[in-house]
């Protein structure tokens, strides 16, 4: 006799199997910590920060998962792109912004010893004022590996 599952269950069944890599990412236990002072607000994944501290973590051994937060107010999770530069190991640590005008928003993020950046997507507001105002200005900020 064939067994008869509710409607829902493969529903149910694809969002657990969706949703699994967030849970584990949640536990953050193979990360380093980077962190530094930012002077000014920014954005990331959507989400506006205020100036202040910044931690970002790798939640993944690759580096594709990253975890920002400013202690407990605010915390972001974004999907990064390592991408391998040419030339030689970076020599400190360093968060990368893009500045338009007033508006900041964190695009990478360099770790002392590699020639990895680690990217992360543009959003839909920073392609809107790279439209209107042109290419951005880089400001980078060196931060402390911990």
């Amino acid at each position: 006799m064939r067994t008869r599952y509710p409607k829902y269950t493969k529903l149910l069944i694809g969002l657990t199997l969706t949703l699994s890599p967030l849970f584990a990412a949640a536990q953050f236990t193979n990360t380093q910590k980077m962190t530094a002072q930012v002077p000014f607000e920014f954005t990331i994944a959507g989400k506006a920060f205020p100036a202040g501290r910044c931690i970002v973590q790798k939640v993944t051994d690759s580096g594709s998962i990253l975890r920002v937060s400013n202690g407990d107010a605010k915390i972001a999770f974004a999907v990064a792109s390592p991408v391998e530069t040419g030339g030689t190991a970076s020599p400190g640590s360093a968060l990368i912004f893009h500045r338009y005008g007033d508006r900041y928003f964190l695009w990478g993020m360099k770790i002392e010893g590699t020639r990895i950046v680690y990217r992360l997507p543009e959003g839909k507001l920073e392609k809107e004022l790279r439209a209107q105002l042109g290419p951005a200005t880089d400001k980078i900020l060196v931060s402390s590996l911990q």
